[in-house]
């Protein structure tokens, strides 16, 4: 029996403190069953002294050769764990054991029994705090632009209240993880004291010994940012987050079954904020207590946020290849033609890559890729350079882009006219879409082929709020002017005749 002292300690620690008794044991250099034995024990009464036991000379060299043998066979599936039989076959054929087989098969059931029941998991009914939560993703199929997709969505609950917050994302990566929780915190305008995860890749790098985690870079800093506690479950230990697993079934059944038709992800998004507040107008299944006047409670016990908010984006260099091609995450996206074989800067964030020279100068922005899509081409960048080679502008996909008034334009004219028109949509392109130089050009073309010259001045009249004018009607009729007469014979009769001399 260890010593009072020891003991107490390992109680106050444990007990008091709710340290693990991993790291309790490491600390005091005893073994984890012997923190959990004197940390757990009722009764520290006198007990009768024990019947001395004989030590089993023979076995006990060999009993730590076995209890690794039986520590390796528990990670297998059973048919391919080792009998008791071949242990002792095989510790008398690799270590010459001279005891009997009956030995190493007590031996064997009584540390299986012992193994199975320190590795045998079981729920356990944890208290619930107001003002904790846990995070998961969960999956939903969705109709997306005619096709039938599976969308994960981030599901924040709260414990307490049996609440939660959800939002739908393209991806589980860190990106829309981070992005997810940012978007919560925000909308209730707080951050949850205390959060437990699963071992989710966007915030675990690694599991180590000890119950340790090497987090991601971009987790820690979201963390100290928004100053709440994390809480990580023990690998395949659910049931350690049982209430947002069970949130995350009840979110598919209740909202996103049978598949939703979606044309905007953000939209979906704006209408779950209401669709999960509105969800607290019933009763706990326990408490029996209006949902909403328990997340109170929650909201009283949260953080404030900070002064800022975070960006949750991340920085990565890369170089374009002779294209002007940047690969992020096996996808291609285009920068421009005078980068091409140079290193850049590509500002990550869930929705959007844009890539930065090295002096933070904003290059061109794309929108991220998802599922199946390999390439974003942002043609704008490259106009210059095609208005030098303007006939490979039917070969490429940004005249299948163009809209049909300018695919028509550009059947009519000639060479030198479409290399003017690239060269105007390449200044043109850089702040505004289609929309209003089609316009222009749809005014030009109204008394037939237009230059370019006049399309670039009806667009610039139309930005600047000269369009086309209304025709001024006149308010009533305008008076009636006499029909002039012309000659010198009025002036006649200011000269009357004195017999024909003057």
């Amino acid at each position: 029996m260890l010593a009072a002292a020891e003991i107490n300690y390992i109680r106050h620690e444990a007990n008091k403190k709710g340290r693990s008794y991993s790291s309790i044991a490491k600390q005091m250099s005893r073994d984890r069953r012997t923190v959990r034995k004197y940390a757990e024990m009722e009764d520290f009464s006198p007990s009768e002294v024990p019947k001395q036991k004989r030590k089993a000379k023979v076995m006990d060299p060999v009993k730590p050769i076995l209890d690794q043998w039986l520590q390796e066979d528990l990670k297998k599936k059973k048919k391919f764990q080792r009998t008791a039989q071949r242990m002792y076959t095989q510790l008398v054929e690799e270590y010459g054991f001279e005891g009997s087989a009956r030995s190493v098969r007590h031996y064997v059931s009584q540390r299986k029994k012992q193994l199975f029941e320190e590795t045998e998991t079981a729920a356990l009914p944890l208290e619930s705090k107001p003002g904790t939560a846990q995070v998961d993703f969960g999956e939903a199929p969705c109709k997306y632009r005619g096709e039938v997709v599976t969308w994960p969505y981030l599901v924040l609950s709260f414990p307490y209240s049996n609440t939660f917050y959800v939002q739908v994302f393209p991806s589980e990566n860190r990106d829309c993880f981070l992005e997810g929780l940012k978007r919560i915190f925000h909308h209730i305008g707080g951050v949850p004291r205390v959060i437990r995860f699963d071992n989710l890749s966007p915030a675990v790098k690694k599991v180590l010994p000890n119950g340790e985690r090497e987090l991601t870079e971009e987790f820690q800093r979201f963390v100290c940012h928004y100053g709440f506690e994390y809480e990580f479950c023990n690998p395949a230990s659910g049931n350690e987050k049982g209430h947002v697993e069970s949130m995350v079934k009840y979110v598919r059944n209740n909202f996103f079954l049978p598949e939703l038709v979606v044309h905007d992800i953000e939209q979906l998004n704006e209408t779950l904020w209401g669709k999960a507040e509105k969800d607290r107008n019933r009763l706990h299944y326990q408490k029996g207590i209006v949902l909403a006047e328990l997340y109170l409670a929650d909201k009283e016990q949260f953080l404030q946020l900070p002064a800022k908010e975070y960006e949750c984006v991340r920085y990565e260099q890369v170089k374009a290849d002779k294209y002007g091609y940047i690969r992020v995450e096996n996808k291609l996206y285009s920068t421009s033609p005078r980068f091409a074989k140079s290193t850049v800067l590509a500002k990550i964030s869930y929705n959007r890559i844009e890539i930065l020279t090295e002096d933070y100068d904003t290059i061109v922005c794309h929108p991220r890729l998802y599922g199946n899509e390999q390439k974003s081409m942002i043609w704008q960048p490259y106009l210059t350079l095609m208005s030098k080679r303007p006939t490979a502008m039917k070969y490429t996909s940004f005249y299948e882009q163009l809209p049909p008034l300018w695919q028509q334009y550009f059947t009519q004219c000639t060479l030198s006219e479409k290399q003017q028109a690239l060269q105007l949509l390449s200044v043109i392109l850089k702040d505004y879409d289609f929309e209003l130089p089609t316009q222009a050009l749809q005014l030009a073309s109204e008394n037939g082929h237009p230059s370019v010259e006049s399309i670039k001045q009806v667009f610039y009249q139309l930005i600047n709020g000269r369009g086309q004018r209304p025709i001024i009607q006149s308010k009533g009729s305008l008076p009636v002017i006499p029909n002039a007469t012309r000659g010198l014979e009025h002036y006649d009769q200011l000269f009357p005749s004195r017999g024909g001399k003057q």
